[in-house]
């Protein structure tokens, strides 16, 4: 599990411009929002550093509030995680459709920021590298519910192929629907031992 960012490092992220998520910092300070996953650096020169959506989650997160004396020191805060089905998820609350809006809009602002075209239609290399947490988000921020505590609904998981994910549920077809409006690609599948029915989706590049 990724360690959280030091007070120097949030107080670079809530410096971010709030339209563009433009950092300003050390190269040390970046670099290491770049490995925790909060920021990436732009492909074009000035090569200038930008939040990426969980950094942008963090910002709106503001400061963290000091722990107690004795009590431990909380898990980071604000970092968006994306429903990707199962029995560990999130706990469900008021503000979850406003943080899958959010989440969602700052995934497409990162497309528009790093796909060489600027194209906010199909999937970035952020995307490419967190395939089921970017599955999962489209899925979740079109409407579609995750599996969840004996809750049919659909589960995203890795498989050995190359940027490729298994979607599973009982809506196939709007599952697909769904991802290909996302910039995914879909075909669907049966396993051969199990006979269970499911998605092979993958990021499209054109």
């Amino acid at each position: 599990m990724a360690r959280p960012p030091t007070a120097a490092q949030r107080r670079v992220v809530e410096g971010a411009d709030p339209g563009t998520g433009r950092l300003r910092g050390t190269d040390a300070q970046l670099a290491a929002l770049v490995r925790l996953g909060l920021a990436f650096r732009h492909p074009r020169p000035p090569h200038d550093h930008f939040l990426t959506p969980a950094g942008h989650r963090l910002r709106e997160a503001g400061p963290e509030p000091a722990p107690a004396p004795s009590a431990p020191a909380p898990a980071p805060a604000g970092v968006f995680a994306a429903r990707v089905g199962g029995a560990q998820e999130p706990p469900p609350g008021a503000s979850r459709t406003r943080e899958v809006r959010d989440a969602w809009q700052g995934l497409v602002e990162l497309r528009r920021m790093t796909n060489p075209d600027s194209a906010t239609d199909r999937p970035c290399g952020w995307e490419r590298t967190h395939l089921v947490r970017a599955a999962a988000l489209a899925l979740e921020a079109a409407g579609h519910q995750p599996e969840h505590a004996g809750t049919p609904g659909y589960r995203v998981r890795a498989t050995p192929q190359p940027e490729a994910v298994a979607v599973y549920g009982p809506a196939l077809q709007p599952y697909a629907a769904t991802l290909e409006a996302a910039g995914w690609q879909c075909g669907e599948y049966t396993e051969a031992r199990t006979r269970t029915r499911h998605l092979l989706a993958s990021p499209r590049r054109v």
